[in-house]
């Protein structure tokens, strides 16, 4: 179990890049009202890939001993969302995330990039 939500956050973000996720970032939404602490946005090159970084987490934080608590969008692999409570992860495909643009919408949150070490 992880006692920080940084360290959960960064675990996530490995996971997805075990995937080849793109543009994997986190946002620090503590002190915006926000319903969270953190985002982890990225995406994948197909409905497949979507699928399998979201699988990546989900299957990962599970061997760590955290759950994801809710799913949507999984049937259809545009915007699939895991709701950790404290940490929501989205995982988009291209156009669906350059189309709702949360990193914009949340602007003010310090954000944090990730990129694979490879």
């Amino acid at each position: 179990m992880y006692k920080s939500s940084k360290r959960f956050v960064n675990k996530v973000a490995k996971l997805a890049l075990s995937k080849k996720a793109e543009r994997v970032v986190s946002l620090d939404l503590r002190g915006l009202g926000a319903p969270c602490d953190f985002f982890v946005i990225c995406e994948g090159g197909s409905d497949t890939q979507v699928k399998a970084i979201a699988d990546a987490i989900a299957e990962g934080m599970k061997d760590v001993g955290e759950k994801v608590w809710h799913v949507e969008g999984y049937e259809a692999r545009r915007w699939v969302l895991l709701d950790f409570v404290s940490v929501v992860v989205h995982v988009f495909d291209g156009e669906t995330r350059d189309y709702y643009q949360l990193e914009r919408l949340w602007g003010d949150a310090p954000t944090q990039k990730y990129e694979d070490e490879e």
